[in-house]
């Protein structure tokens, strides 16, 4: 084989590999028919790509053959995953069951179907929504919570909003899972989650994430202008509403917890810079302290040991008093925490 024939046949060899794979995986996640069908269809494919890979070395008339024959499968393939269509009309788990929807009126904005589970553990709880009303002139506050479970690069980033009135609302970007399903990083590639916002109250979101499922959580205060505040709120209820409309798929990089959040603050703030510490939302409490968001009156290393609240909040169980004990470490000494 002269080199001039092994100069195409190994990049075009690796594109027919990776194409395989990426199609191999797509079939995997999102093929019907349960175990048998997938199998099937996963032993068509491969055998498919097996035979294109071999021809690249075989004569011109059968690797022509070869090729148009894996180029036919490759059209089905793509066919059917542009078919893929996001849906709201699933059996979904308990915790994303409902779709946030929000409504105005001047500064008075209602939310339907809050979350405020009591959780016991991942499978024990009582379920409870509850709409709430809160009133735009009384915001006060905003808090980043970040939350890793195992890796310290990736987080899933929420958005607490504090009233002077002490009522406080989460906002989470998260999967909308169906009751079978479980997190997968690698099927957030591939179309198996579709895209949801979760109101819910702090003593239901942090609490599960630390006292249940002994996830790492830091809690920053966030310094913004009012105006600012009251923006990110409504942009959260605007998207929250849009996704009952149209629901997208959520995708591990481009469409998840924290690029949503950037995209709604960006519209905000202009001229906020891409970053990779969005992609690896660990970091984000470097991109802001960079960007002002989180003062200079302490160290990046002070805020970060002030930030967790892991323990506080599961030690502080779902009681009324929740949200002031996670915040102590932020009052003066010997004074309570208005936050």
């Amino acid at each position: 084989m002269s080199g001039k024939s092994i100069a195409w046949r190994v990049p075009a060899a690796l594109a027919l590999a990776l194409f395989s794979a990426w199609g191999a995986l797509a079939l995997y996640y999102q093929f019907p028919g349960g175990a048998p069908g997938k199998t099937l269809a996963l032993a068509l494919w491969l055998a498919g790509a097996l035979t294109a890979l071999h021809a690249l070395a075989a004569r011109p008339a059968w690797r022509r053959r070869a090729g148009w024959g894996y180029l036919l499968l490759a059209a089905l393939l793509l066919a059917w995953w542009q078919g893929l269509q996001p849906s709201n009309d699933r059996q979904w788990a308990d915790d994303v069951a409902r779709m946030l929807q929000g409504s105005r009126d001047g500064s008075l904005v209602t939310l339907d179907n809050v979350r405020n589970f009591r959780w016991r553990s991942d499978s024990d709880y009582t379920v409870r929504w509850e709409n709430r009303r809160y009133d735009l002139d009384r915001l006060e506050s905003v808090d980043m919570v970040l939350s890793t479970w195992g890796m310290p690069a990736i987080a899933h980033t929420l958005v607490s909003f504090g009233f002077s009135d002490g009522q406080r609302v989460v906002f989470s970007v998260e999967i909308r899972k169906e009751r079978h399903e479980h997190f997968s990083e690698l099927g957030g590639f591939f179309k198996q989650f579709e895209l949801s916002v979760v109101a819910a109250d702090e003593r239901d979101i942090i609490y599960v994430r630390t006292a249940v499922r002994g996830e790492q959580v830091s809690l920053y205060p966030i310094r913004m202008p009012r105006q600012a505040m009251r923006e990110l709120f409504l942009a959260y209820v605007d998207t929250a509403n849009a996704l009952r409309e149209r629901p997208p798929f959520y995708h591990t990089v481009t469409a998840n917890c924290t690029t949503l959040v950037y995209e709604m603050v960006r519209a905000i703030v202009p001229g906020l810079p891409l970053d990779y510490r969005l992609l690896l939302s660990g970091y984000l409490p470097e991109y802001l302290y960079a960007h002002g968001g989180l003062g200079h009156d302490r160290t990046l290393a002070q805020l970060r040991r002030q930030a967790d609240i892991t323990a506080r909040a599961a030690q502080a169980g779902d009681g009324p008093g929740f949200s002031q004990a996670i915040r102590q470490p932020w009052a003066p000494p010997g004074v309570q925490s208005p936050r």
